[in-house]
């Protein structure tokens, strides 16, 4: 039974996956996808906490996280459900560029 679901970023996959050896498919997938390690991508996580914009949900944070978007476009693509303007869209590039 599922009692509490939580988004967590690749990073943390990798740490709670155990031994990736035993799960070659998830190792590999890991490998090619998580752009960060555990460190930088809690650090980047508390950096997008820190803006405080209700708009960005726990889940997009996330989302930012794996993704790295580089522009105003890939932000958007995260956000499809959230409409943010570009001031909004601009701190979070300004964060993540720091990655």
């Amino acid at each position: 039974m599922i009692l509490k679901m939580t988004p967590v970023h690749l990073a943390d996959v990798k740490e709670l996956a155990g031994d990736l050896e035993s799960k070659p498919e998830l190792k590999n997938y890991l490998k090619e996808f998580s752009k960060l390690d555990k460190k930088k991508a809690d650090e980047l996580l508390e950096k997008l906490r820190a803006i405080g914009n209700l708009k960005i949900k726990e889940e997009s944070m996330i989302k930012i996280v794996d993704l790295l978007p580089k522009d105003a476009q890939d932000v958007s693509k995260i956000f499809n459900d959230v409409s943010l303007d570009e001031k909004e869209v601009n701190e979070i590039l300004t964060v993540v560029k720091e990655y």
